[in-house]
């Protein structure tokens, strides 16, 4: 049976940061990238719908050991997929991806010391063995999104399309289109659209705080016509997490002022207070969900120039025509895109077992933000809710060499997170977004202190997780403990 010392899980943005970092700091460790689709990219590469983009600027969502060089700060998917490939070529990690496998299940062997690995590849089931094991498969499900039952859909004559799944040959130039949403999806969806369909109707339940930002970072311009581009990388990309840290910070201290500051840039771009009070003032404070970023103001200048409009109300039914409202008003539609958000799944869905027991992971608490109590040699790489993924995703895979040089040097078989006292648990995701509350019962839970509390803080973060005392929270676990039990 084949093995290796480490098995990433996901050929994504944060999978290839992921081997970077194993085979730089740890160039003797044996590795292996497996990838359950066909071609490298996760999101990037999945999601083709029109105007597909960050929503972090790209000087922090990417890498801090590859300067971002494109112009526009917050970039399109494309090349953001193109950035990820040139990385993994640039670095040797494309020829370690196995394409079309999928990990189906892991189970763990305390006798062993290793995981052995269920991959479902061409159809067939073979197995794989590790040392230790990485899920950099996000928390989404990518085999389908949340899709509620909107009655009467089987009536209307139009085309329904679905974001992560958008047909290639969609032809909507010069029809009406429904985007149902209000999400990061729907706001991107929108202006682009706009520019081919007669006209869009942004359709909402109820409004999403949104924010106009640069397409283009002017200072971060001056920065690297003045510096190298290494040292520019790194000034630029210090500047935008002090600032995106500091605004995140006031919001949540100054929920009132943040409100009347992103209804009033709301209010000069649209010109039109009454609008902004109607479909941009949200009943919760700002950053209680992710704040939705519009470069250029690209939305409310659609509106401006009549090409999309929102309304929010709530739908009645589907009709021939279009979409009933409960107000009794009929939105016509040629197309309607359910953008109604993505769903999540823990980990790519792999089924965990520790010595023949099955871990149930709501009963478990995250360790620094990346290992799981209960699961030896695990670690999850899960990004930031309030800044770019990639912040917390580079930390998680550093903390990960960290750990794999810490039994290294100790002579450990393997480790496992442990808390000393009761913990106060909490949800792993604290925001009340609607897709992260339907699913977080089934997620591990955080604690109340540090090394379990996940913080949304990554100058905290990147301060204190590299010197943590492993010996203090990460428990030994010896192949002769388990004989032992036997």
């Amino acid at each position: 049976m084949e093995h290796v010392d480490v098995v990433i899980v996901g050929a994504g943005l944060s999978g290839i940061g992921a081997a970077y970092r194993l085979q730089t700091e740890l160039p003797g460790k044996s590795y292996a990238i497996l990838e359950a689709r066909e071609a490298m990219g996760g999101t990037w590469d999945l999601f083709r719908y029109p105007g597909i983009r960050s929503d972090s600027d790209m000087f922090t969502l990417g890498y801090p050991f590859k300067p971002w060089r494109d112009a526009k700060s917050i970039a399109d998917g494309p090349s953001i997929l193109r950035y990820v490939r040139e990385t993994a070529a640039q670095y040797g990690i494309d020829s370690r991806i196995r394409y079309g496998t999928k990990v189906i299940a892991a189970e763990w062997s305390t006798a062993d010391a290793r995981w052995t690995l269920t991959l479902q590849q061409g159809g067939e089931t073979r197995t794989l063995t590790c040392g230790f094991l990485y899920s950099c498969a996000g928390y989404y499900d990518y085999d389908q999104g949340h899709a509620p039952h909107f009655p009467g859909v089987e009536s209307f004559a139009g085309t329904m399309v679905y974001p992560q799944f958008w047909p290639e040959d969609l032809d909507y130039a010069g029809k009406k289109v429904v985007v149902i949403g209000s999400g990061a999806t729907a706001v991107t969806l929108v202006p682009a659209m706009a520019e081919q369909a007669e006209r869009v109707t942004m359709l909402q339940r109820s409004p999403t705080w949104i924010s106009a930002v640069p397409g283009r970072d002017k200072y971060a311009d001056k920065i690297r016509e003045l510096l190298p581009p290494n040292l520019a990388h790194r000034v630029i990309r210090t500047k935008n997490i002090l600032f995106n840290v500091g605004f995140y910070q006031y919001c949540r201290r100054r929920p009132e002022s943040a409100r009347r500051l992103l209804t009033g840039i709301a209010a000069r771009i649209l010109k039109d207070e009454a609008l902004v009070a109607e479909h941009f003032t949200p009943s919760y404070n700002p950053w209680d969900q992710r704040l939705c970023a519009v470069p250029d103001a690209d939305f409310f200048k659609a509106m401006r120039k009549g090409k999309a409009d929102v309304v929010t109300d709530h739908i009645d039914s589907f009709v021939p025509e279009g979409i009933r409202l409960k107000s009794g008003r009929v939105l016509e539609a040629d197309v309607v895109v359910s953008a109604t958000g993505l769903k999540m799944l823990a980990f790519g869905g792999i089924s965990l077992t520790v010595d023949g027991e099955p871990v149930a992971l709501p009963e478990q608490f995250v360790w620094q933000g990346a290992m799981l109590t209960g699961v030896p040699n695990f670690a999850v790489c899960i990004g930031y809710t309030n800044a770019s993924w990639t912040l917390r995703a580079d930390l998680s895979s550093r903390l990960v060499c960290k750990v794999l040089a810490h039994m290294d040097r100790r002579g450990l078989d393997a480790v496992v997170p442990e808390p000393r006292g009761e913990l106060n648990e909490r949800p792993l995701l604290d925001l009340s977004s609607g897709y992260i509350q339907r699913s977080i019962g089934d997620f591990p839970r955080q604690g109340d202190r540090t090394p379990w509390k996940v913080r949304q803080n990554y100058i905290l973060d990147s301060a204190t997780t590299m010197r943590a005392d492993l010996d203090k929270t990460l428990r030994p676990v010896t192949k002769s403990a388990a004989l032992q039990r036997v």
